[in-house]
């Protein structure tokens, strides 16, 4: 390497002994190059790639393509930097920036490459059983903390920074946040556990205890996300997540939802009707589901009805509020058609009659 930057300087002398035309002359040679590589990418290696059925060699190429294009220019720049000779500051300060610029390219191209290697793993549960698309979002931002940390600490090494006096600043900086920050890094440790132990997933319909309902939209390392079906967004802290009650009408053993009809038939109805008139209403809608199949179920006598529950399961739970209501209609469509009475709550008044003297005796009993 030494050797080939010695041909590489006697070849500029002679070609032009002024250093300022040399350094241009290197930064030209170096820019060249980096377009010639930039040709061959686009027009010959990304060319031959997107003739194959694979998408990860194409998203490689747009990943690194950048970093690589930027780096043989940024060596260049550097080599000119050298063959300028400038003073001790100048150069550190201008090498420093060179450096500092691709490391901060190279540090986001490994995350998204990392981010990538994190989907595909994420896919075979089978074999990678840590690594699922639940816990995808933990894995994500602990590897961008990992690679922004690193790019940080190498940065610091590009500028011959001493890390051990900042290293001691950090334990007593750290030691004063924990108290001033208290309530964030709850926040932060719950987002943690929350990712890890995955009571719910991006997608699912969870209620809080304080009676919030949606869909989960985002599950970050300070705060989750709800969107409700008013579509009005609900940012709850991670702390409170972790230490509340949560209904997931998402989780089990599937995603399906049950829903209730409540209905009430008047006594001396024909229970047999009823449960055949509720099932044939359930069976004319396509978004009620086969399997499980919809039941009935003769819940109990009350004070004024025979107390019924249609049951029937829909495939999300974001249909419960639709098929509800489309269900509530026709059920009081098809009892009007097959004259099955819905009775009303009612009281009986039954008065006696009684003497004048009776009357006033209760009277004052009362008062």
């Amino acid at each position: 390497m030494s050797l080939s930057k010695e041909q590489l300087l006697e070849m500029l002398v002679q070609i032009a002994p002024n250093r300022y035309v040399q350094a241009l002359l290197i930064f030209l040679l170096f820019l060249g190059l980096a377009k010639v590589m930039d040709i061959i990418t686009t027009r010959g290696i990304k060319g031959w790639i997107e003739k194959t059925r694979l998408k990860l060699d194409d998203q490689l190429i747009e990943i690194f393509h950048k970093p690589v294009f930027l780096s043989i220019i940024l060596f260049g720049l550097a080599l000119a930097t050298e063959r300028l000779a400038f003073n001790e500051t100048l150069s550190l300060i201008t090498l420093g920036g060179l450096k500092t610029l691709a490391v901060f390219y190279w540090a986001f191209a490994a995350a998204r490459f990392l981010k990538l290697l994190l989907n595909l793993v994420s896919r075979d549960e089978s074999r990678f059983k840590l690594v699922q698309t639940r816990t995808l979002p933990l894995f994500s931002n602990l590897l961008i903390l990992l690679v922004t940390g690193l790019s940080i600490y190498i940065v610091f090494l590009v500028w011959d920074i001493d890390l051990t006096a900042w290293v001691a600043s950090a334990g007593i900086l750290g030691l004063a946040i924990s108290f001033a920050a208290k309530d964030t890094l709850a926040n932060l440790f719950s987002g943690v556990f929350i990712m890890a132990d995955s009571p719910y997933k991006l997608g699912d319909f969870i209620v809080l205890d304080s009676g919030e309902r949606g869909a989960v939209t985002h599950i970050g390392i300070r705060s989750t996300r709800l969107l409700t079906r008013d579509d009005v967004e609900i940012t709850v802290p991670n702390s409170i997540m972790g230490n509340t009650k949560i209904i997931n009408e998402a989780g089990g053993r599937h995603e399906k939802f049950r829903i209730r009809v409540k209905v009430g038939v008047a006594y001396g109805s024909q229970i047999d009707k009823v449960h055949k008139v509720l099932l044939d209403v359930a069976a004319r809608f396509p978004d009620v589901c086969r399997n499980p199949e919809p039941r009935v179920r003769f819940r109990a006598f009350g004070d004024s009805s025979l107390d019924h529950e249609l049951l029937c399961w829909v495939e999300t739970p974001v249909l419960r509020g639709k098929i509800l209501h489309l269900l509530n209609t026709a059920v009081y469509k098809r009892f009007l058609e097959e004259d099955i009475e819905i009775p009303f709550p009612q009281q009986d008044v039954h008065l006696h009659s009684a003497s004048k003297d009776t009357i006033i005796d209760a009277y004052v009993t009362e008062k």
